[in-house]
């Protein structure tokens, strides 16, 4: 099978072979560039999705932990009433006179936690004693609520609360209260009375509006494509309607676990990913052929579930748009890029036509006077070399002998040259000899480090050398340098042992101390003249040289002129920098024409390591000159680098 396929990508022209290529190479990296970038914005849109939803269900759920606080306040308030208590479980007629003062003073305090919490919708006590008689809107008999669905749930209580949605509009009914009214959607907070504990006295009712109690569950809050809903969760008492049921059939599982086990998340049916995160869980679904995203809180007090679910269909619009866009723009972008191709390689082939025509020319030994090809590159370096081969022998031939003149001259210059550096050298020799003959050890002694000097100097075999090497070059310039002065300039050395070892330029350290030879010192000054150059590593691998000389320093106007001559960045329009202080410099710091070194050290650190590295210079009055030379830490040899 691949090699019949092998064959016909053989027998394929040269430009249909790669047109596919090109296509090929684009599409696969297109591809998955588009790929990757179309799941990562399905993921944020749907993050963001779900963090909305998170965002809804805690409001939601904040405004329910809130309306429970005051329907359990209110019903704590009314139990907490000793003389409510005695009235509901008084096994005699109470007289008129303490009705009248039990209607002032423990009614009215009823009334007024209905007054004081406007939600309420109804403080209802029921009295399972004949005894009781009923005050409307407060105080009902017990066979009044008998063929309500709840009384049953009520009963059974015992110490604990008991909650109940109603979610239908109820028509009036004559026979339940004095007063027939309409019976709105509401949940009722339910308490058995126990008068003495243990046995049956009465039910407390509290009711709120739906409305009031989950505005964005039951009330006009809710927003499109989505749904929360209020579920049942084994604690309370909550009918499920149609409409949750259309939501939390295929849920049925999923909520199940997430009661039960809060710790532990369950995937449910296919593309369904279940998200923990402490008290909240997520989880995305298709059901009939619709994408959905419902995440869930439990509502412990109320013993339910708050669930918000949320249609991902404009998410998933959104985003397969933003795909068949990418997969239009693909498919453009390769047509684009075939179609370019393809002009490109015929206009290239063509050139390559003619090549070939005039090699078979060529090799049937017909006379060939050259090929035109139009345009360069690979093909038409080829024609050139062609070109060059058949017509122009004699040429190449004389252009090989210049070379080979050239490549003899060269090495004569490069023989010539060492052998003027070993002449240097030996008459150098010489002169030191007649000094120790003569027995002038001062002169051997400045000779030997001058040569050590021009040795160095002529020895450039690479940027970088040893830190130790460097230290050996300025020893030697010191010694030549000494002889100026009655009184020798010190060197002092504070480098640690391993640091000898470490990368530095070349030259990078010389013309600091001519600097300060040039310029620290007056030649007619008796005075003792040091020189200290200490090293040390910082913990950030940054390797500090610092070069103190106690001179006569430097005022802040020449130190601010100094610093600005030779950190002043190069001029694009020149070809080379002046080596002195700009014209408009004052005339004393003119007369110092210091920097030209400290100049060159500066821009080659920044060059080989970096604007970050380079060279810091203070100085005060009287105390000297300070240089600090900043580069990275590497060592030539031994186990870092």
């Amino acid at each position: 099978m691949l090699q019949p396929f092998l064959r016909w990508i053989n027998n394929l022209s040269l430009q249909s072979r790669l047109i596919g290529t090109y296509i090929i190479v684009i599409l696969l990296p297109t591809t998955a560039v588009s790929l990757y970038f179309y799941n990562q914005v399905n993921e944020t849109y749907i993050q963001d999705t779900r963090l909305k939803s998170i965002d809804a269900l805690q409001n939601e759920k904040q405004v329910l932990l809130t309306q429970i606080e005051t329907m359990e306040r209110a019903a704590q308030l009314a139990l907490s009433d000793q003389e409510v208590i005695q009235y509901l479980a008084s096994n005699h007629d109470t007289p008129t006179a303490e009705l009248i003062e039990f209607n002032n003073s423990s009614y009215a305090n009823l009334a007024q936690i209905g007054i004081n919490n406007p939600s309420i919708l109804h403080l209802r006590l029921y009295s399972d004693n004949d005894h009781t008689y009923e005050m409307w809107p407060i105080f009902f008999k017990e066979k009044r609520i008998w063929d309500e669905p709840w009384y049953k749930l009520a009963r059974t209580l015992g110490d604990r609360e008991g909650w109940y949605v109603q979610r239908q509009n109820l028509l009036p009914r004559s026979t339940r209260f004095m007063v027939p009214e309409l019976d709105p959607p509401k949940v009722s907070l339910l308490r058995e009375i126990q008068v003495p504990k243990g046995h049956h006295a009465g039910i407390v009712q509290i009711d709120m509006l739906l409305a009031n109690f989950a505005p964005r569950t039951f009330g006009a809050l809710q927003e499109d494509e989505s749904q929360m809903l209020l579920l049942d969760a084994g604690g309370g008492y909550i009918p499920p309607s149609s409409k949750d049921q259309q939501y939390t059939f295929p849920l049925q599982q999923w909520l199940t676990a997430n009661h039960t086990e809060q710790n532990e998340t369950r995937s449910y049916q296919a593309d369904a990913a279940a998200i923990e995160d402490q008290e909240l869980s997520s989880i995305r679904y298709t059901y009939q052929g619709t994408a959905y995203l419902a995440t869930s809180t439990s509502i412990d007090r109320l013993g339910a579930q708050l669930v918000h679910i949320v249609s991902l269909e404009k998410v998933l619009q959104d985003t397969r748009r933003a795909r068949n866009g990418i997969v239009l723009l693909n498919i453009g972008f390769i047509l684009l890029v075939s179609l370019i191709t393809y002009l490109a390689n015929t206009f290239i082939l063509k050139n390559l036509r003619l090549l070939t025509a005039a090699m078979k020319k060529v090799r049937r030994g017909e006379l060939h006077h050259g090929v035109e090809v139009d345009g360069g590159g690979e093909i038409g370096e080829l024609a050139y070399h062609f070109n060059r081969m058949t017509l122009t022998i004699n040429e190449l031939i004389a252009q090989a002998v210049s070379k080979q003149a050239l490549m003899k001259e060269a090495e004569l210059r490069t023989l010539y040259s060492q052998i003027d550096a070993h002449f240097l050298y030996n008459t150098l020799e010489n002169i030191k000899m007649l000094a120790e003959i003569e027995d002038q050890r001062q002169i051997s002694d400045a000779l030997t480090s001058l040569g050590g000097m021009m040795r160095y100097n002529f020895k450039w075999s690479g940027e970088y050398v040893k830190l130790s090497e460097e230290v050996r070059h300025i020893r030697n310039y010191i010694e030549v340098m000494n002889i100026r002065f009655e009184e020798p300039v010190r060197l002092e050395l504070n480098i640690p042992e391993p640091l000898l070892e470490l990368e530095i330029l070349k030259m990078s350290l010389q013309p600091l101390v001519e600097n300060a030879f040039k310029h620290a010192w007056n030649e007619e000054e008796d005075m003792e003249r040091c020189l200290l150059i200490e090293v040390a590593a910082t913990p950030d691998r940054v390797i500090t040289v610092i070069v103190q000389d106690n001179g006569s320093g430097m005022d802040a106007p020449q130190l601010e002129a100094l610093q600005q001559w030779i950190y002043v960045p190069d001029e694009p329009d020149h070809h080379h920098i002046s080596n002195s202080y700009p014209t408009n410099a004052p005339k004393e710091q003119q007369s110092r024409k210091g920097g030209i070194g400290l100049r060159n050290v500066q821009r080659r650190l920044a060059l080989f390591y970096g604007e970050d590295y380079g060279l810091q210079i203070t100085s005060t009055i009287g105390e000297g000159t300070r240089v600090t030379l900043r580069f990275p830490k590497v060592l030539l040899t031994g186990g870092e680098s």
